[in-house]
């Protein structure tokens, strides 16, 4: 009876282990600089912008830039992997709230829906072609044409 416990324990323990460690692995493997980065049309005038400008820009509460210039909001589609980090961690909504917003704006006339692009290559060429653009990318990289927004 006593073997049976200590085999029990030594489980407990390795399960305890297993749970606190791997998460803690995931963090050190995976710094936060490497989060979603946010990339504009290069005539867009702002070099950075603040995480609530961001959210309501993505809540579509904000539809103009400070110049006056219409926003085109670009973004990936809900089950994807970029989408789901940069809503959860950078703007701090869950993916499907954001729909929710999105399609009570668009239903109610007060704005239009996002533009939802296939994918990353897809979200670079599109914001770099379109005048007033935003989208974002898996990673803060330089790209042709494309600014890159600091976020304050």
């Amino acid at each position: 009876m006593n073997a049976c416990y200590k085999s029990q324990q030594t489980i407990m323990i390795r399960r305890r282990v297993r749970l606190f460690f791997w998460p803690l692995l995931a963090l050190l493997c995976c710094p936060l600089d490497t989060l979603a980065g946010v990339i504009a049309h290069a005539g867009v005038e702002l070099r950075s912008l603040s995480i609530p400008s961001l959210r309501n820009i993505y809540t579509l509460r904000q539809t103009q830039w400070p110049d006056g210039q219409p926003i085109v909001v670009f973004v990936l589609p809900d089950d994807h992997p970029v989408h789901e980090r940069f809503a959860k961690d950078t703007l701090g909504i869950y993916p499907y709230r954001l729909r929710q917003i999105w399609d009570r704006q668009s239903y109610s006339g007060m704005a239009g829906a996002p533009i939802e692009v296939r994918n990353e290559i897809e979200m670079r060429t599109r914001v770099r072609s379109t005048p007033g653009a935003i989208g974002y990318t898996s990673k803060d990289m330089a790209h042709e044409g494309i600014k890159t927004l600091k976020l304050d």
